[in-house]
């Protein structure tokens, strides 16, 4: 199972059909798209408050650039947390996480959170037209994702309409450009695949 949201299970419509997907599962929460926070991130919290609600048994922070990719098979869920998502690819990459990431979506559950749901898609190209500078230090220059699902997103739509100029415009370019469609998600909506 594979959930694609903007900022995690934040509206109690998400929450309740996260439920039958997380009851009594065992969750790491990543923290690796958390740049400079890591285990500070301000949005742990929140994040643990829902795994727990949809009555996961455990949550336990986990990082990809310290911990091995064996680690997660002890896992039956994972969140990828929102950050940089170049930084997160690379990280996966680097670090051996696609084939248990793979594994946890088929047999498992899943879910990323705003750059930790990009990620899971076939490219995170969509961010160079808006804040490429978020690659600068990562230096990234291959932006496939893992493609566990066939489509895009654009997390925060609306959050984003009023921060970014052209910010719609600039969408629709993207999608004439690379031939997509970008599901626009706002916060608090998702995307599930294999439900």
């Amino acid at each position: 199972m594979l959930i694609l949201t903007s900022n995690g299970l934040t509206s109690q419509q998400l929450l309740d059909r996260a439920i039958p997907y997380l009851s009594g599962k065992r969750c790491a929460l990543v923290i690796t798209a958390s740049v400079g926070f890591k285990r500070n991130d301000k949005h742990i919290p929140r994040h643990t408050q829902e795994l727990l609600a949809c009555s996961a048994s455990t949550v336990n922070l986990f990082d990809f650039d310290d911990q091995c990719p064996g680690g997660l098979s002890s896992y039956d869920a994972a969140m990828l947390i929102g950050g940089n998502p170049y930084y997160l690819l690379r990280s996966i990459r680097d670090r051996g996480f696609a084939q248990p990431l793979h594994e946890m979506a088929d047999t498992g559950v899943l879910i990323g959170v705003s750059a930790g749901a990009l990620v899971l898609t076939p490219s995170i190209a969509v961010i160079d037209s808006f804040t490429p500078e978020m690659n600068d230090f990562v230096g990234l220059t291959d932006k496939t994702g893992l493609s566990l699902c066939d489509c895009e997103i654009l997390p925060h739509y609306t959050k984003f309409l009023t921060r970014f100029d052209r910010f719609e415009e600039r969408a629709r370019e993207y999608e004439r450009q690379h031939g997509v469609t970008l599901h626009r998600l706002n916060d608090g909506e998702a995307l599930f695949f294999g439900a």
